[in-house]
């Protein structure tokens, strides 16, 4: 039976979710030695330093649990839960150290985690771990991991900052593309209304031309009436043309009956 069972089934269950990440981070590093290209190699420490952060948040869980416990343990117990926890941040401190590596071999930028901070840990990566005292891979693994989150937290921001951007620029796109919907629309409407309106004109064309062919034939026959009219009170005795009505010559003279006598 695991002896951290024994004294807190969470400190257990703690402790096996670190060992798990440790194994996950030893396997990833070995495959990172075979990895020739780099950018697979980033994308990979990307994935080993998520589990490296997962890791940081268990141990500083641990930490917690055993202080909560540190009253109702025995000084042995305390002493054997404390050098625990040194032992996990020693080896993720030996990981974070080992990332580190990769990381300015690659000269990645985008997964250097620790930019901005590396002078001033010269002389603590140069250090053998085994050199170092409990306190001190404490303190460094504490650094590092603080490093990490601001890195972390830096990150963030930028995606943020990318993310907001992009909706802006959807937001704009969108109603660019409404505008332009409704001009298409504006301008079917444009040209519908100028077809209709060269159909009227061309109605109105027919229109005219009918009413002047109309009035020409109407002044056509007036001139040929007085044109008739003319003739006839020139020339009353002209048999050619009929008589119009309201308009016969005047009557002959007549001889009355006592003329005749």
């Amino acid at each position: 039976m695991d002896p951290l069972s024994a004294i807190s089934e969470e400190l257990a269950e703690i402790d096996g979710q670190i060992a798990d990440i440790f194994r996950a981070l030893s396997n990833g590093f070995q495959k990172l030695e075979k990895i020739k290209d780099s950018n697979r190699q980033s994308r990979q420490l990307e994935e080993l330093t998520e589990k490296m952060r997962e890791c940081k948040r268990l141990v500083k869980e641990f930490d917690k649990e055993v202080k909560d416990l540190e009253s109702r343990n025995n000084p042995g117990t305390n002493k054997m839960l404390n050098e625990k926890k040194q032992s996990m941040i020693k080896e993720l401190n030996s990981y974070v150290a080992l990332k580190k590596q990769y990381a300015a071999n690659l000269d990645n930028k985008r997964i250097d985690l620790f930019d901005g901070g590396t002078e001033g840990y010269g002389e603590e990566n140069g250090m053998l771990a085994s050199s170092m005292t409990n306190q001190q891979l404490f303190d460094s693994g504490n650094r590092m991991m603080d490093d990490t989150d601001q890195a972390i937290e830096r990150s963030k921001k930028v995606v943020l900052d990318t993310v907001n951007v992009g909706t802006e620029t959807a937001a704009s796109l969108k109603a660019q593309t409404e505008q332009m919907s409704r001009i298409v629309n504006e301008l079917d409407s444009i040209h519908f209304s100028i077809k209709k309106a060269s159909q009227l004109v061309k109605e109105l064309g027919r229109q005219v031309a009918t009413d002047k062919c109309i009035m020409a034939l109407l002044f056509l026959i007036v001139i040929g009436v007085i044109a008739i009219i003319i003739v006839k009170l020139v020339n009353p005795n002209n048999k050619d043309i009929r008589d119009i009505p309201g308009l016969a010559p005047p009557a002959m003279n007549r001889k009355l009956l006592w003329n005749a006598r």
